[in-house]
């Protein structure tokens, strides 16, 4: 059989459509179908140890930080949980206000960092003093530009844990704001958590979201915290979670009241300098995951160009549209119900322009997985 150029691009463009469909098909299609648990006790079974770290977050802490604090986690009418905020050399009102706080609740703990770790990047050092002073066994983490969508969200989290379930990965949605930008930021924000949520449910988890995360004191000091990857600015969350995260010990919790709501970046400058912090970790995962998330990016740019090279032939027109009609009825129809289970559904409408987009979006950040990000955390 003569393999001409056009059935050799024909053949790869079925390939890229197939590998496509298998992952919307095998994993995305878990979490369109995945229902949350609606029931929830708000008796506090498991005392709880809220995490923030803060550097000159005056602002979002006075307005977020009671919201957390009056959580509905109540053991004989008193909270069952703590609130530790790590105030990490901030030159702002911070400190002021976290003393003034301290007055109003008791369950408010606050660690003032007044020196750096040399050797240890970004959050990570802020975070480690947090958890080392946490109270209680469970961790729950969130930034102090995140509101908790209810006053049930503590418990909502904290509910997934079992015996053998030790990590709990939550949704934290970026808020809703008017323009091109802040649906780009969202769309990425919810593709990310398509991905890393239907993963975990499918007992492959790989990461998860500092902005609303929890885990056990007890795999962060068997893992020795963040030790093996402490030269690295970003990672505090999916770096841990790739390195502890296995078959058995992971669940999502993403009821709507379970979500933290975050305040999305406002210029496309700062965004993109978040998304290379960001991406610059995702060549310390564990391979398997690297090839997983590669394949499913090259295969999807590969999936675009291929479909055009095969129209401008033309030759093979029928198989072309056929698969191209399979991988994008598949793409619409699955994330759409994703769109429905996570609370974005005025994304729905776009999903197929945001589809084109997120193939200039992975050209363009592609560098940053290789370059090292010298960003700092905040």
């Amino acid at each position: 059989m003569h393999f001409s150029p056009d059935l050799i691009i024909c053949l790869l463009f079925v390939c890229c459509a197939s590998i496509q469909l298998f992952y919307y098909l095998f994993f995305f299609a878990r979490l369109a179908n995945h229902i949350p648990v609606e029931e929830v006790s708000d008796n506090a079974k498991l005392p709880v140890s809220i995490i923030i770290c803060a550097l000159n977050e005056e602002a979002n802490l006075k307005q977020n930080l009671p919201l957390l604090l009056e959580q509905v986690y109540l053991k004989n009418n008193k909270p069952n949980f703590e609130v530790l905020v790590v105030n990490d050399n901030s030159d702002d009102g911070t400190f002021y206000l976290l003393n003034q706080l301290q007055e109003q609740y008791a369950h408010l703990h606050v660690v003032h960092l007044t020196q750096e770790a040399k050797l240890i990047s970004g959050k990570k050092f802020p975070l480690s003093m947090g958890i080392k002073e946490a109270k209680y066994e469970y961790i729950l983490l969130t930034d102090a530009d995140c509101s908790p969508a209810s006053a049930h969200w503590l418990a909502r989290m904290v509910a997934g844990f079992s015996e053998s379930k030790k990590i709990v990965l939550g949704y934290s949605p970026y808020k809703k704001y008017d323009g091109t930008l802040n649906k780009r930021i969202r769309f990425e924000t919810f593709h990310t958590a398509v991905q890393y949520l239907s993963y975990a449910l499918a007992n492959m988890p790989y990461m998860g979201v500092g902005r609303n995360l929890a885990y056990k004191k007890e795999l962060f000091n068997a893992n020795k915290g963040f030790t093996s990857h402490h030269h690295v600015i970003s990672g505090d969350d999916d770096l841990f979670i790739n390195q502890v995260a296995d078959s058995k010990n992971t669940v999502i919790s993403i009821h709507p009241d379970a979500f933290t709501i975050s305040e999305p970046k406002m210029t496309h400058e700062e965004w993109q300098m978040q998304k290379e912090r960001h991406l610059s970790t995702g060549k310390y995962y564990k391979m398997k995951f690297q090839v997983l998330l590669g394949l499913y990016a090259v295969s999807h740019l590969l999936f675009w160009l291929t479909f055009v090279a095969s129209i401008i032939f033309w030759h093979y027109f029928i198989f072309v549209f056929l698969f191209f009609g399979i991988r994008m009825s598949a793409h619409w129809f699955i994330l759409k119900k994703c769109c429905v289970v996570l609370q974005e559904e005025d994304l729905m409408n776009q999903i197929w322009k945001f589809d084109y987009w997120f193939l200039q979006y992975n050209i363009k950040n592609s560098p940053s997985i290789f370059l090292k990000n010298k960003t700092n955390w905040n």
